[in-house]
């Protein structure tokens, strides 16, 4: 006899679901767009001699930061930033660079090349985040109570460690990013 109720999803909850999956899609078609799904192109980006990834990547950044602080000014989201540390970056790093370094793919653009039916995407790609993720999964333990938690710094944020308001830091970088997105466009990066 099943005695577990049923999930109920709360229909705002439900909202948000849908417009996650809408603006995903969205991302993706625009990858799919800017050429980012292209192995030619990531590998150009690996090899500095193709800068259309960074490019994207960095309009993402600029985009989002803007939009997001924003709605965090006008009360419309809260923020709630993970902890992190160095031990976390150090191995979600090398995961992540030896992923993109073995197939020319990070999971963003497969998602992408897999939409284009790309069978190395599907293949390699999807493979490799499937046992990627087993991995992870089986050793987390291990790792949760080694070096993952080394150089905890919590949930700081840039703003947080400046104690400055968060568009102290928003405004110059969205400067600096439109700027530099500037110069590699003049220069024909």
């Amino acid at each position: 006899m099943n005695t577990t109720k049923p999930m109920n999803i709360h229909p705002k909850d439900r909202s948000h679901l849908v417009w996650g999956l809408a603006f995903g899609i969205v991302f993706g078609f625009l990858l799919q767009k800017g050429g980012a799904t292209k192995y030619d192109v990531i590998i150009g980006q690996l090899l500095l001699t193709d800068f259309t990834v960074l490019k994207i990547m960095l309009t993402a950044v600029l985009t989002g930061m803007i939009g997001i602080h924003a709605m965090k000014t006008l009360g419309w989201v809260e923020l709630y930033p993970k902890s992190g540390s160095v031990g976390k970056n150090i191995i979600g790093g090398l995961i992540f660079g030896a992923g993109f370094a073995v197939l020319g793919y990070c999971p963003g653009t497969i998602a992408g090349a897999i939409g284009n039916g790309y069978l190395d995407a599907v293949v390699g790609g999807l493979a490799g985040i499937l046992i990627g993720a087993g991995v992870f999964a089986a050793l987390y333990p291990r790792l949760n109570h080694g070096i993952l938690n080394k150089g905890n710094f919590g949930d700081l944020t840039l703003p947080r460690l400046l104690r400055v308001n968060d568009w102290i830091v928003v405004i110059p970088m969205s400067v600096l990013i439109f700027l530099f997105l500037y110069w590699l466009e003049r220069a024909g990066l």
